[in-house]
C-alpha cells in the first residue's frame, strides 16, 4: 500500500492535490482513500491531506504513522512534525527554489526533491496556485501513475485554466524527472 501525507497551509490547495492524486489513481485502476485534518480551518494554519493507493480496497482507518512519500507545499512546515511520520525509505517533494543539499539538516538520509512550484505555476499564468506543478512532481517520483491519466484527472477537476494547470503539472513531473536523474547519476 502507498501511503502519502501533504502538508500545506489552508487555502494553498493540500486538500485538491490530495484529491487530484485519488482521482487519478482511481482513474489509473487502483483502490483510494483520501481524507484531510484541517486543525485550525483558517487561511494559513497548517493542513494536512493523507491518501492510501492499494491494488484492494482500503480497509485502514487511522492516521498515516509512516509515510511512503510527503509532499509539502510549505518549506517553512518540512520540520520534526512532519518528518516524524518519515522514515529512511520516505520520498519528500517540496515546493522550493533552493537546492536539496540545503534540506540535508531537515531530512538526513532522506530523499528530498525540491520542486520551484511557484515558478513553474507563474510561467503557466497560474499566479500562487501550486497545487498542479506538485501533484505532477510527486507522481513522478512515486510512481504508479502515468501522466496522460494524471493530466486527465487534472483537467477534469480543474474548474478553471485546464490547460494551464496540465501544463504545469507535466512541468512538476519533468523537474521531478531531472531532480532523479540527477540522483541516480551521483
Amino acid at each position: 500500500m502507498l501511503q502519502i501525507v501533504i502538508q500545506g497551509r489552508g487555502g494553498q490547495g493540500a486538500q485538491t492535490a490530495g484529491n487530484l492524486l485519488a482521482a487519478a489513481y482511481f482513474a489509473a485502476g487502483r483502490e483510494v482513500q483520501c481524507f484531510a485534518s484541517y486543525g485550525g480551518a483558517r487561511r494559513g494554519t497548517p493542513v494536512s491531506s493523507f491518501l492510501r493507493v492499494d491494488d484492494r480496497p482500503v480497509r485502514l482507518r487511522c492516521d498515516i504513522e509512516r509515510a511512503d512519500a510527503i509532499l509539502c507545499f510549505d518549506a517553512s512546515l518540512l520540520g520534526p512534525a512532519l518528518l516524524a511520520c518519515a522514515d529512511a525509505h520516505t520520498r519528500i517533494v517540496v515546493n522550493s527554489s533552493r537546492p536539496a543539499a540545503e534540506f540535508a539538516p531537515l531530512a538526513p538520509g532522506r530523499l528530498v526533491l525540491p520542486v520551484d512550484a511557484l515558478g513553474l505555476a507563474r510561467r503557466h499564468g497560474l499566479g500562487r496556485i501550486v497545487n498542479s506543478a506538485l501533484v505532477g512532481a510527486l507522481a513522478r517520483t512515486v510512481g504508479g501513475i502515468t501522466l496522460p491519466v494524471l493530466n486527465a484527472a487534472i483537467a477534469a477537476g480543474s474548474p478553471r485554466l485546464a490547460e494551464a494547470n496540465v501544463a504545469a503539472c507535466s512541468d512538476g513531473w519533468e523537474a521531478a524527472e531531472r531532480l532523479l536523474e540527477t540522483r541516480a547519476t551521483r
